[in-house]
């Protein structure tokens, strides 16, 4: 076959034509289905290499006092965060910025892990000083996947004045977000929660909406800025909240309070049970967790002998001494047992047998014969061992546990301890074994706020708040609009009431054990003074607790805030914790009715600074020296 003929040459360019037609129709095809059918998917990926999406966090609910102070609020801050993409060039990146942050390699490590784990965004430092950040901006393209933005800072005003009961924030944890507590498209790694206290109480409602922002990258995956081409979600705030507490005067009982003692302070508003202060020493400053706590600060709060994290007046429990044995006389007054001027069968010599045993009063000398208003104004450990005897073992258990001193306050915190107080007899059973008996002699200790009842500062509290109104008291509450529980009530006739307020007169009028300390100017202080005893106060290696638990209002009014004070070996309760409840008292009424404030304010200050005040002198024909 001749392959030069034009019939065949004609024949083989047909075929080279068909083939290039086929090829050139299958690349149409091709490119028809990428250009026009697949369009949308080859934009979209174009667009996610150089359009990426950045949560915008919403700023935290703003927390007010109860005359609409702010207590914690948000401040502009700075956070870096380390983008998605390859593990080495991530870790070339966080080894770059170690030379400018305090970046250790455990630290790298643990960044680069969560980054692995949850292929998304990684905050590097939530809270970046602005000299940091402006040595990063200014080398920006050493950081390729670095991005430094403005995000709300949490501040707290009162500081350590007030840790415990605000609580503070932190990056949420990886079992967190594993939890049912934190489910929702609000909560994922990176956002900032509430982790104690009030913070963490009420998280729902101050977490905000998360916004969304949208960055641009050029082809070397570098951070060009903001994409103009999409709106900025701003997202949503979270919802303030407004509390019963008086930020002025948390912060004046912290100025009062003992700097080398620890202790608690719980103030209540008697007509709702509202919180107007819940303080706790030594404290912590929650604004050294915002942003991460440093590793030294940390293990300071951990190793702290003084236990600066422990909230003693919510979570702390202690013998409450004589503050309880106004329970005893309730009790006793509510089962008909005692009449006010009814005098015991034995008076006070300074100690008391029962059985084989003597048990001391605080007075050696003795107190004689004492009435129930005497014995309390005297607090006299004889009178009361013999009126526990007369109330029973078991009637004195069922009573002190149906009025609630087993059960928690319902306090709206994330934490609170119940009480400690034998419910029945099982319950020496249980802590001395099944061979122990108690005998009727346990209710001696029990009567005076000593043996196995231990409560908390808030508890003994909510007591003192039944005393000071109708005899009925409601739940703390720190949250105006808080969901209140039940409360609890000593079903006392008002005039058996007005006979254990005429007590605890007694205890703050002249020759009473906290007069000096407690007498004021404008205000009528009541109160119980109480010495609570530990092993170690026992076995004389630390002074006793020091417990002041009262009320305070205008002369021949109801009283309209009630304190209850308890200092860790604080010795006089009278002397220690009565001058804190009497000076607390002294600032909040003096703001509420516009009198002028002044750091002089007790009797004895007055002394101290050797003039006899007037009003005192005025106020009481027969004054004394001070103790």
């Amino acid at each position: 076959m001749n392959v030069h003929h034009a019939h065949e040459r004609r024949r083989r360019a047909r075929g080279v034509q068909l083939a290039l037609a086929v090829i050139l129709g299958v690349l149409a095809a091709a490119f028809f289905r990428i250009q026009v059918l697949g369009s949308d998917a080859w934009e979209l990926r174009a667009t996610s290499n150089r359009i990426r999406q950045l949560p915008l966090l919403a700023p935290r609910g703003i927390i007010y006092d109860r005359y609409g102070e702010i207590l914690v609020d948000n401040v502009p801050g700075y956070s870096i965060t380390l983008l998605p993409g390859p593990l080495d060039e991530a870790r070339e990146t966080l080894e770059r910025m170690s030379q400018y942050v305090d970046m250790s390699e455990q630290r790298i490590e643990r960044t680069l892990a969560t980054l692995s784990l949850y292929g998304r965004e990684v905050v590097v430092d939530a809270d970046a000083d602005f000299e940091v950040v402006s040595v990063l901006e200014e080398r920006r393209a050493e950081f390729p996947g670095l991005y430094v933005e403005m995000r709300p800072r949490r501040r707290y005003r009162l500081g350590d004045a007030a840790g415990h009961v605000l609580g503070y924030v932190g990056e949420i944890s990886p079992e967190e977000l594993e939890s049912e507590a934190f489910s929702g498209d609000r909560y994922r790694q990176g956002v900032i929660v509430g982790k104690e206290g009030l913070e963490q109480q009420y998280e729902q409602r101050l977490q905000g909406r998360q916004g969304l922002r949208y960055l641009e990258f050029d082809a070397r995956q570098r951070i060009v800025g903001d994409f103009a081409g999409a709106r900025t979600d701003l997202g949503e705030p979270g919802e303030d909240l407004r509390l019963n507490l008086d930020m002025e005067l948390q912060a004046w009982i912290h100025a009062i309070f003992p700097d080398s003692l620890s202790g608690a302070v719980v103030a209540l508003d008697p007509s709702d049970g509202g919180v107007l202060a819940l303080y706790s020493a030594p404290s912590y400053d929650p604004n050294d967790f915002v942003g991460g706590i440093g590793t030294e600060l940390w293990a300071g709060l951990i190793e702290d002998e003084g236990i600066p994290l422990y909230h003693r007046a919510v979570v702390g429990t202690y013998p409450p001494a004589s503050t309880w044995k106004l329970a005893t006389a309730a009790i006793a007054l509510d089962l008909g047992l005692v009449t006010p001027d009814e005098y015991m069968a034995e008076p006070c010599t300074g100690s008391y047998t029962f059985g084989r045993r003597t048990w001391r009063c605080h007075a050696a000398g003795g107190h004689g014969y004492n009435n129930l208003v005497e014995a309390i104004g005297n607090s006299c450990d004889v009178y009361f061992y013999q009126l526990g005897l007369r109330v029973t073992l078991d009637r004195l258990l069922r009573r002190a546990t149906e009025i609630g001193f087993t059960r928690k306050c319902g306090i709206d915190l994330p934490v609170e301890s119940r009480g400690t107080f034998p419910a029945d007899r099982s319950f020496w059973e249980v802590t001395r074994g099944f061979m122990y008996t108690p005998g009727e002699g346990e209710v001696l200790n029990l009567a005076i706020g000593q043996g196995p009842n231990s409560q908390t500062p808030l508890k003994m509290a909510q007591f003192y708040v039944a005393l000071a109104g109708d005899g009925t008291a409601p739940t703390p509450t720190l949250a105006q609009d808080a969901d209140v529980g039940e409360g609890w009530s000593l079903d006392l006739a008002p005039e058996h009431l007005e006979i254990l307020r005429d007590g605890l007169r007694a205890v703050t009028s002249p020759g009473g054990t906290a007069h000096f300390d407690t007498s004021l100017e404008y205000w009528e202080v009541l109160g119980k003074t109480g010495t609570g005893e530990d092993a170690l106060s026992q076995a004389g290696l630390a002074d006793e607790d020091a417990w002041f638990a009262g009320m305070a209002g205008p002369f021949g009014g109801p009283p309209e805030i009630v304190l209850v004070v308890m200092v860790e070996q604080g010795g006089s309760g009278g002397r220690t914790a009565g001058r804190i409840v009497a000076k607390a008292a002294d600032f909040y009424l003096r703001k509420k009715y516009g009198i002028v404030i002044d750091s002089v304010q007790t009797y004895r200050e007055h002394i101290m600074r050797g003039l006899e005040p007037a009003w005192h002198r005025d106020r009481y024909a027969t004054g004394g020296g001070p103790e």
